[in-house]
């Protein structure tokens, strides 16, 4: 009897000071893996053709830390050059049928070969159907025509890469710009529900992740604004852009309903377009724009994008007006957005999941509703805390983050000026920023 007592007076000891510890935990934010933060940086890239060099590629990669390529079959880039690229880098590429593709077969061929050599992140079905039509067995969809064609060949492709033994873990990215359909296929869904009235059967399923090119400028939202990538990131109504609701919630040409913005929140999704042109006359310099890609991908990955493409790595030899939008110009030349990215990469670098995430106690008092924060994790402990101001139309934010205990050594970054410190702090209870269009990462030691 006296043991049974004992056994219980141990156990509601150990709840309660479970308890405490929850409440504890509770206090704090927790952390995200850095790793899995860099995974999900990635561009559009020809890679070997095109005008893209490999060697190039292959230096470029490493230089800005990119972790992933978009890539398609319809640039005929051997399949050799994708593994060396890998091989070299550890990039990982999603494999698509992109522009007009129409060829089920071939994907699965060639998606299977990057598989088997570690190298396929992901199968992306076709690139901007309104833009380029697509004849699937006999008929020709999308543009103006019928999109009936597009989702029979996404359902197609979807139940060919879920019967294959080697890719039938890899995930399958929905077509983008599935809000132009012109006639209800139900593209707006991965699957069909159920009462969902579309012309393609309940239960048809098209993709697992949705997929957008919410670029981070619209023609009915041109120009600078504040929060400009935090609002393009979003994934309800309130998006300017081409974004997530437009082509899964209630998609922007026929107004046929998806999704709601509840079930849009947690929905998977990436981007596999998104970026804004060099633009003097908008404002949007060089130095505009490497700022605006920092925090893109940070407003992406907050936002619940898994991964993020930047349109695009290099300009391109046929489409030379393009490299405005590129990291690397037509001769091969780093520009702003590639130097600030590597800085960026550096700080944050790490290519290890954390075993067990941790957990931050800070606040930001006043939070501006244009800065943003994400707590990062490298697998050493140390936490990295980045702060983002979204002022591009001008204006700075004075914010201070207050910490819930006092920090040996706090360390300050500034990806735009270097990879180095620019400040470090002892016994930190608390730290004053001034914020304006750029990230500022805190380390702090764990």
């Amino acid at each position: 009897m006296h043991n049974n007592r004992m056994k219980r007076k141990i156990f509601i000891l150990f709840s309660l000071f479970a308890l405490l510890c929850a409440e504890v935990e509770a206090k704090g934010t927790k952390a995200i893996s850095a790793n899995d933060f860099l995974n999900s940086l990635g561009a559009c890239s020809s890679v070997s053709r095109r005008g893209e060099n490999l060697n190039e590629t292959i230096e470029n990669v490493k230089y800005t830390g990119l972790r992933w390529l978009r890539v398609g079959y319809e640039d005929d880039v051997p399949a050799e050059d994708f593994i060396r690229l890998h091989r070299q880098t550890n990039v990982l590429l999603s494999f698509g049928l992109l522009s007009g593709g129409n060829n089920i077969d071939r994907l699965i061929t060639e998606s299977g070969q990057l598989a088997e050599a570690g190298a396929l992140l992901a199968i992306e079905g076709a690139n901007e159907p309104n833009n380029w039509a697509i004849t699937y067995q006999g008929e020709k969809g999308g543009g103006r025509n019928s999109w009936i064609p597009i989702a029979n060949l996404h359902r197609d492709l979807y139940k060919a890469v879920k019967e294959d033994p080697v890719l039938k873990d890899y995930p399958v990215w929905a077509i983008s710009e599935s809000g132009a359909q012109t006639d209800n296929a139900g593209l707006q869904f991965l699957i069909i529900p159920e009462s969902a009235n579309t012309l393609m059967p309940a239960g048809t399923q098209y993709a697992d992740y949705a997929n957008c090119h919410n670029y981070i400028v619209h023609p009915a939202w041109s120009g600078l604004h504040d929060n400009q990538t935090w609002l393009s990131a979003s994934p309800t109504e309130d998006c300017p852009v081409d974004g997530l609701y437009a082509n899964y919630g209630l998609t922007w040409a026929k107004k046929f309903p998806g999704y709601s913005e509840d079930k849009l929140k947690t929905l998977p999704r990436v981007t596999t377009e998104t970026g804004y042109a060099i633009h003097e006359k908008e404002g949007v310099t060089e130095e505009i724009q490497a700022r605006l890609y920092l925090n893109l991908y940070l407003s992406q990955y907050k936002q619940g994008w898994k991964h993020t493409a930047i349109y695009l790595l290099k300009g391109r030899a046929n489409e030379p007006d393009h490299e405005a939008f590129a990291f690397y110009t037509l001769d091969n030349q780093p520009k702003q957005a590639a130097h600030y990215l590597h800085n960026f990469t550096t700080i944050l670098a790490d290519n290890k999941s954390v075993p067990k995430l941790g957990v931050l106690d800070y606040t930001i008092p006043d939070q501006p509703d244009t800065t943003h924060d994400l707590l990062l994790q490298k697998s050493d402990g140390h936490f990295y805390l980045v702060l983002w101001g979204e002022r591009f139309a001008g204006g700075t934010d004075s914010v201070t983050v207050k910490f819930g205990k006092q920090h040996k050594t706090v360390k300050i970054y500034n990806p735009t000026v270097g990879v180095l410190p620019i400040k470090i702090l002892n016994k930190a209870n608390s730290l004053p920023l001034l914020l304006t269009n750029h990230p500022m990462i805190i380390e702090i030691e764990k």
